[in-house]
């Protein structure tokens, strides 16, 4: 009889992965991905250097972000230090002196820095491959706005341009990416202060545009993992490919902001090659101005290829969840007005029954 081989899980192959790693020489490279400032990358890449110390290993700072907040300089003064040095009078990581330490973990923020022309490296990334083929493990952080083929995209949400970045390629080598997921509305203030205008009464607009952004982080994660398992897969021979089945269900109504919802859920399904529902649940009485508003949402969902469907029921939240756990419906997109203190608004209403009745489900909620 001819002995049946067991396909070994991602699981399985990841294992594998990290205990040949760790017979390598090369240092290992973390990174904490921000999708704006104040989701806190540095504060977690800091904490997660104290707590590598405390665990015994060899943890300095190369590089780190000033001027520091009050609770993260107290993270930070727990980890030695190697002062920056200055370059044609900009400040620089001073490679050949954490070379000559040989720590066993470096810190680096500012991943996408520039170096002063006439620098062994042009950038600070360079800085930090120089050290990992040293053998040195580095943790460090960097906002997506700063990687090189994401900059466009970002720059059409933020309006803002970056001249300084990081190739991709040199992430998709990362051995792991953590996306610093805050909620969007955490952030809200830090991002008003930073852009230096007074964003109050468009609050609305700023938390689409967080929302966009962390999507666009949380796919970039998703492609650094799927492009390392595949490239591990091409290196040990090894056929087939492992692909996650989404079914993303957008819900709609006449007075949805539906544009942004159906883009989304199209750039998701069509990035993890799963299904598009956009689900409307039927309503009597509806006026002209309603219905026109209506027709223009499932329009939208036509040209995004979405499979529409009408549903009915008396309790449109118990129709929404029928349907979403007959299909089996992995993401719900629902919009949600922002008001004060909407955020706790969530504990009831509409939106609360949905997101306690999803049972498994995750759930989206755009601010509209």
């Amino acid at each position: 009889m001819t002995p049946v081989t067991r396909r070994r899980s991602p699981e399985e192959l990841l294992l594998q992965v990290e205990a040949e790693e760790a017979r390598d020489t090369r240092g290992r490279l973390k990174v904490f991905l921000g999708y704006a400032s104040g989701v806190g990358k540095s504060f977690r890449m800091i904490d997660e250097g104290r707590r590598r110390a405390e665990r015994g290993q060899d943890v300095v700072v190369g590089a780190v972000q000033f001027p520091v907040p009050q609770d993260l300089e107290a993270v930070r003064q727990k980890i030695e230090v190697i002062p920056l040095r200055t370059a044609n009078g900009v400040s620089v990581i001073d490679v050949p002196a954490i070379l000559k330490r040989h720590p066993g973990v470096c810190l680096v923020d500012g991943l996408a820095w520039d170096n002063p022309p006439g620098s062994p490296n042009a950038a600070r990334w360079q800085d930090v491959r120089q050290l990992l083929e040293a053998g040195i493990t580095v943790i460090a952080s960097v906002n997506i706005q700063f990687i090189a083929e994401l900059q466009t995209q970002v720059e059409r949400i933020t309006g803002k341009h970056v001249t300084q970045t990081v190739p991709q390629s040199f992430l998709f080598g990362a051995d792991e990416i953590v996306v610093v997921d805050a909620p969007p509305e955490m952030c809200m203030d830090h991002s008003g202060r930073d852009s230096g205008q007074n964003l109050a009464g468009d609050t609305s607009r700023l938390a689409r545009q967080l929302s966009e952004l962390r999507e666009i982080a949380l796919l970039f994660a998703a492609d650094v993992v799927d492009h390392q398992l595949e490239a591990y897969l091409k290196h040990n021979g090894i056929a087939g490919s492992f692909g996650t089945q989404e079914r993303i269900m957008v819900c709609i109504t006449p007075r949805t902001s539906a544009k942004a919802m159906i883009e989304s859920g199209k750039r998701n399904a069509d990035r993890f090659h799963g299904e598009l529902f956009v689900a409307h649940v039927k309503q009597g009485n509806l006026s002209d101005a309603d219905r026109a508003a209506l027709d223009r949402n499932l329009e939208l969902a036509r040209q995004a290829g979405a499979r529409i469907e009408i549903l009915e029921g008396d309790d449109p939240i118990e129709a929404i969840l029928e349907f979403a756990h007959e299909r089996g419906v992995t993401q719900l997109f629902v919009g949600h007005g922002l008001e004060s203190n909407w955020w706790h608004r969530w504990t009831g209403g509409p939106v609360g029954r949905l997101i306690r009745g999803a049972q498994g489900i995750d759930v989206r909620v755009f601010p509209q």
